[in-house]
């Protein structure tokens, strides 16, 4: 995800000088200032002093560690972490009470500029600091704010872990497309094409989804067949649950890895 926020910063004309970059592994090191020019450092102690932004982007496993390194570093610096479940009250803590905080959620499609990242911002962040944080998330998508920072559970649940249950339902149809003679090939192309214009349809209209929905579904069609099969085994209700109970692990993760 670091990657794809700083190629979408350089897509969008930032300079590859002003963008330090600590990672840890060496050879990913190497590549990163050979692909994309930027600064790169061993630790955080070499990267400073550090930036006016700084993205914490790093596995939510290693987010205590990394913030305890950072905490002494910081001044006025506005720290933005897109760890998946870390708590601003603990991602704070661990940071010795530094305040200037946002945190978000993007999602994969951000590796082709076309994510939707939800944001919060800590009370204390500044109108400029909220710019900037969304000029960064911006450069690989949309950015949605919200006004609570439990929301992000929910966000996690629906646009987080969301590619994945596109992924799962394009998986699904290509079982069936073939099992009905088409080759793999054909079942491939049939069912992106058909997520592609489905969502550029819906995105494009001001109308409800289930009214679009509704125009598909002729009385006595194969597509009233197909949904009455899907209704009859829950599967709409199937997908609330699911979603529900990301949601639901996504709240527990935050209270698991709050604890040290």
């Amino acid at each position: 995800m670091a990657r794809a926020i700083i190629g979408g910063l350089l897509a969008g004309g930032f300079a590859p000088g002003a963008i330090g970059v600590v990672e840890l592994i060496p050879e990913a090191r190497v590549q990163l200032q050979r692909d994309l020019g930027v600064r790169t450092f061993a630790s955080l102690a070499e990267g400073a002093p550090y930036g006016e932004v700084i993205v914490m982007a790093v596995k939510p496993q290693q987010m205590h560690a990394a913030a305890l390194q950072l905490a002494d570093g910081l001044s006025a610096q506005l720290v933005v972490s897109i760890a998946a479940g870390i708590r601003l009250a603990d991602l704070s803590r661990w940071l010795g009470g530094h305040q200037l905080l946002v945190r978000c959620m993007p999602n994969t499609p951000a590796l082709i500029g076309a994510g939707i990242t939800a944001v919060y911002a800590a009370p204390d962040v500044s109108g400029a600091q909220r710019e900037a944080a969304a000029a960064i998330l911006g450069a690989v998508g949309k950015v949605l704010w919200v006004d609570d920072e439990a929301l992000l559970d929910p966000v996690t649940a629906v646009s987080g872990s969301g590619p994945a249950y596109v992924f799962y339902f394009i998986e699904a149809m290509q079982q069936a497309a073939a099992g009905l003679g088409l080759t793999p090939e054909q079942a491939r192309t049939l069912s992106l094409e058909t997520f592609l214009g489905a969502a550029r349809l819906a995105a494009g209209s001001a109308e409800p989804v289930s009214v679009l929905r509704e125009r598909v579904t002729s009385k006595g069609g194969t597509t009233e067949a197909a949904l009455a099969s899907m209704t009859g085994d829950c599967v709409g209700e199937a997908i609330v649950r699911s979603i529900r109970a990301a949601s639901e692990r996504g709240r527990q993760l935050g209270e698991e890895l709050g604890r040290n």
